[in-house]
């Protein structure tokens, strides 16, 4: 069965409509997408790698996906990382750090909710899904920059380097 989204307007608000993942959206069409940065107590942020089989093979990221219909920022947030890492996040630890246009190499049809969550995790706890992920590590900041600039971490063209993104925790 095909994946469905919610299509939303400019400023994230759902049209009614449902737009079938993979066909091309129009203009003035947009999809809610969100990507999850979990920070433990030390400071550092719990990546994954990407499976061999999906795009960007091998690639570390933080946890993100699509919503789907009917679903919004925050279900969709702890879906992904309960879907990719076997982890249940606690709603109360999490907030959205930025919420921007994503544009990709057409098109920009992309609403991005950046979440981080302050929250521990066990790595011995992770469960990953073949589909998805790989692997797993807790990295710091300079980690994640260096990662960035050996092109082994995708940004998904959000930011530049991490400092930058999480520049908004200050702001907000």
């Amino acid at each position: 069965m095909a994946e469905l989204w919610d299509i939303l307007d400019e400023k994230g608000s759902a049209t009614g409509r449902l737009h079938e993942r993979g066909k091309p959206m129009d203009k003035s069409e947009y999809h809610l997408e969100v990507y999850v940065l979990i920070e433990n107590d030390k400071g550092e942020y719990l990546i994954s790698q990407r499976s061999p089989n999906k795009s960007l093979p091998n690639m570390w990221e933080c946890t993100g996906g699509n919503a789907v219909a009917g679903d919004d920022s925050l279900t969709t947030a702890l879906k992904e990382v309960k879907e990719e890492l076997g982890i249940t996040l606690e709603p109360q630890n999490g907030r959205i750090i930025q919420h921007r246009l994503r544009c990709g190499t057409a098109e920009c049809n992309g609403l991005v909710d950046v979440w981080l969550f302050r929250q521990n995790v066990d790595l011995s706890a992770i469960i990953l899904a073949p589909d998805e992920t790989c692997n797993a590590m807790w990295a710091s900041r300079d980690k994640l920059n260096h990662m960035i600039d050996e092109g082994v971490f995708t940004t998904w063209g959000l930011y530049t380097y991490i400092d930058e993104l999480l520049e908004e925790i200050k702001m907000n």
